[in-house]
């Protein structure tokens, strides 16, 4: 049986949906993209060109929900599935898009540099329980305008796994795009095996930008998966409410969903979002809150009532450091996540508000990535009835080591975390140097770095790859990529 949690009925979330379209059809939403404004005209909706405002008929956004897939896969570089985005799967992948970069030597947060994201991606390869890698930081050492593509770049020549990502700019979608085709092979191979997830985010409350209008048409042009980021914030740009908070998180991720599937029917979705409480004492959004947590499990509930794979950013911490409140708000973050059976959880890594990323965090997380993938799986008999020939085997030999029904099901019913995690009595950890969490983490992210591999890309890829950033780095005024490894 596999453990679940809920937090609405039924009946609470017809009630929500009915709400949500109630807001689409009679306030509408506001939408600064000519294409996407006239896309909408097209198919029936109602505009109103002075305010860019579109408003969302009933029967329009259940068309669009028609279309929508159930399901769908991600590959890695080698056209292996990894994500099975259906049901109540679940997979990891690191927080995108941080800002800073937590210096283990310092212990302080500082602008992440090109070398900070090549480590992080050789890690991240390594990590077993994160099923895909995000560009998880901004580095700080090249122009702004290549930022989005220099990133990806970085993920796809380091790292085999799929990746989440996303761009703050209209023009960076194509090199983008060019570079995800030419590791697939051909635009048809990368929709029949995507490679990667791309975020859009409506700004709350209500409005999509034109950037982000615009990532929204791209990706449906090319089939593209896209998760919608909802973000809003209970109590400032959202009703105080948990529940009229997940009303405008479903109007908000209904408009996307409307956008996506008028450009190209069928393309995949992830229904998704960063909503947080406002913690009006700090003027801040934590993450870490268990009211944030509570949105994202029911925002969940909500896109499986509606047949859609799910998203969320959870198992992160609003800390500063890896201490205990680090630990609480990933944990517990991570429990519920696997519990509601969000499909693509993201946030292993991060720290301070989505804002900071950690290599020591991130293979701490994956220890508690590895745990939640084993509690999902639940209990379930093995050999256990009839009970008495283990128990005449216990009695007898006083311990049940060695026995052929431990040997078999001892790996396959208890996990066994790395060595970040330590279960040695308190005289063998004093003997073995009383190391804190902390330096186990960092010792491990050395010993990844030392027995990375590289990407099996094949080198005529990795050279194309090489020269369409190269090239667009000198179209933006930046003549050479610091990556000393190229």
């Amino acid at each position: 049986m596999r453990p679940q949690i809920r937090f609405l009925t039924d009946e609470l979330i017809l009630k929500i949906i009915s709400e949500a379209k109630s807001v689409l059809s009679t306030l509408g939403v506001e939408i600064h993209n000519a294409k996407a404004l006239a896309l909408l005209s097209d198919h029936g909706a109602k505009i109103d060109s002075q305010k860019s405002r579109a408003y969302m008929n009933d029967t329009l956004i259940s068309k669009s929900l028609s279309s929508v897939p159930k399901a769908f896969k991600l590959f890695n570089a080698a056209g292996t599935p990894t994500n099975d985005f259906s049901g109540h799967n679940i997979h990891f992948t690191p927080g995108s898009s941080a800002l800073n970069y937590l210096d283990y030597h310092t212990k302080t947060m500082r602008r992440p540099l090109t070398e900070d994201y090549i480590q992080y991606a050789k890690v991240v390869e390594q990590l077993q329980f994160i099923s895909s890698q995000s560009t998880a930081m901004v580095p700080a050492d090249v122009v702004d305008k290549i930022s989005d593509s220099y990133r990806l770049f970085l993920s796809l020549l380091y790292s085999a796994k799929p990746v989440v990502t996303g761009t703050f700019t209209i023009e960076s979608f194509e090199i983008m795009k060019n570079m995800l085709v030419a590791v697939r092979g051909s635009a048809q191979k990368l929709k029949e095996m995507p490679l990667a997830v791309f975020s859009c985010c409506p700004t709350s409350p209500l409005k999509w930008s034109d950037v982000t209008s615009q990532n929204v048409l791209d990706c449906a042009k090319y089939s593209i998966p896209v998760e919608f980021i909802a973000m809003p914030l209970t109590g400032f740009v959202a009703p105080v409410t948990l529940v009229g908070t997940l009303i405008q998180h479903t109007a908000e991720t209904l408009s996307g969903i409307v956008i996506s599937q008028l450009a190209n029917p069928g393309t995949p979705i992830l229904y998704g979002g960063s909503p947080a409480v406002f913690d009006i004492r700090y003027e801040t959004t934590p993450m870490g809150a268990i009211e944030t947590m509570m949105i994202d499990c029911a925002y969940n509930e909500i896109g499986k009532f509606l047949g859609i794979p799910t998203q969320a950013y959870i198992s992160l911490t609003d800390a500063k450091q890896l201490d205990t409140q680090a630990g609480l708000e990933t944990g517990m973050g991570a429990t519920l996540a696997a519990l509601a059976g969000i499909n693509n959880i993201s946030g292993p890594g991060l720290i301070d508000f989505e804002s900071c990323i950690s290599l020591e965090k991130l293979v701490i997380d994956n220890d508690i990535c590895g745990m939640m993938l084993r509690m999902v799986k639940g209990m379930e008999p093995k050999e256990d009835f009839p009970s008495l020939p283990r128990f005449e085997e216990l009695l007898k030999d006083e311990h049940l080591l060695i026995s052929k029904h431990t040997r078999k099901y001892l790996k396959e019913e208890i996990f066994f975390p790395g060595p970040v995690i330590n279960r040695a009595n308190n005289a063998r950890w004093v003997e073995e140097g009383s190391s804190t969490m902390e330096d186990r983490a960092h010792k491990e992210v050395e010993r990844l770095l030392r027995s990375y591999r590289p990407s099996p890309l094949p080198e005529d890829t990795r050279k194309q790859l090489i020269q369409m950033m190269e090239t667009e780095a000198k179209l933006h005024g930046q003549d050479h990529l610091p990556v000393r490894e190229l």
